[in-house]
């Protein structure tokens, strides 16, 4: 049985939530030259209603790796879902296996023409876990993989985003780790609807030079993610990337996609997250 002790509690939560909210409320983005976006993941404690009328008033334009259930609520706050989950495999069972091929190509045939009808422009894959598989015969799969589900994304203006990600840290034995490989596979796809999903987290810990990577390969890639090297935290003076300088470097390459952001807030959650909106607002 609640006690008034118990309601009062509850209370002063809601009410603590509401403030915070309310804080962020205020539009943080001036320039807008770069549309920006968050995950989803690192804030599941706030409710995503809440959650997206926050970042809407911040100036954000979306909210990325949401499931199909929740695809359409972003659109009641004037956000978009900038990057979903269709069915793509999984980091470890990913686009290197033959024996998943089936299954990828079956959970896209179904979600990517729904994603295009709530205007969803990017949809989420993988490349696998090696297991023992050598970069050709992971390569040649990966191909194979892509080059059976790209019509569909290309029939519905849908693009299908390969995530490269870090095998030193995070993800042992993840086979897209390196720039270099993602970008060999996409170009043999050749589909404007096939590109990378480029970290900028996760290729700071295996390759660095981003500014150099973003300025060349900027072609192959269609999505950016954000997090604090080391510890995918804060973007703030605690972490190694000059985040101003890698974010103008996309806006100067022409680039008109999202760049989002996915690290793991330690402070107020939304007060970190405007933090880092501001901060890539260049």
């Amino acid at each position: 049985m609640m006690t008034r002790r118990d309601l009062i509690v509850g209370t002063a939560a809601a009410v603590g939530w509401r403030a915070r909210l309310r804080a962020a409320a205020d539009r943080v983005v001036k320039n807008g030259r770069l549309k920006q976006s968050v995950s989803r993941w690192p804030y599941q404690k706030i409710p995503l209603p809440e959650f997206c009328r926050a970042v809407a008033d911040m100036g954000l334009k979306g909210v990325d790796l949401l499931e199909e259930t929740d695809w359409p609520v972003p659109r009641q706050y004037g956000l978009v879902c900038s990057m979903a989950y269709a069915g793509g495999g999984s980091i470890k069972d990913g686009l290197n296996v033959t024996a998943n091929h089936d299954a990828i190509v079956k959970n896209f045939e179904r979600l990517i023409p729904r994603a295009a009808e709530l205007q969803i422009p990017n949809v989420i894959t993988f490349f696998g876990n090696r297991q023992g598989m050598t970069d050709e015969a992971a390569t040649a799969n990966c191909i194979a993989g892509l080059n059976r589900v790209k019509k569909i994304a290309e029939d519905h203006g849908v693009t299908i985003c390969v995530e490269l990600l870090n095998s030193k840290v995070n993800h042992p034995d993840y086979q897209g780790d390196r720039t270099s490989f993602g970008v060999a596979i996409v170009k043999a796809v050749d589909s404007p609807h096939v590109k990378l999903l480029y970290d900028i987290y996760h290729m700071q810990i295996m390759e660095g030079d981003l500014i150099r990577t973003i300025r060349d390969q900027h072609q192959y890639i269609a999505h950016y993610h954000t997090g604090g090297v080391p510890g995918r935290h804060e973007l703030d003076e605690s972490q190694e990337v000059n985040w101003a300088a890698v974010c103008r470097a996309i806006v100067d390459t022409g680039f008109r996609g999202y760049v989002a952001h996915e690290f793991v807030p330690t402070r107020d959650p939304l007060t970190s997250l405007r933090e880092a909106v501001a901060l890539c607002d260049v």
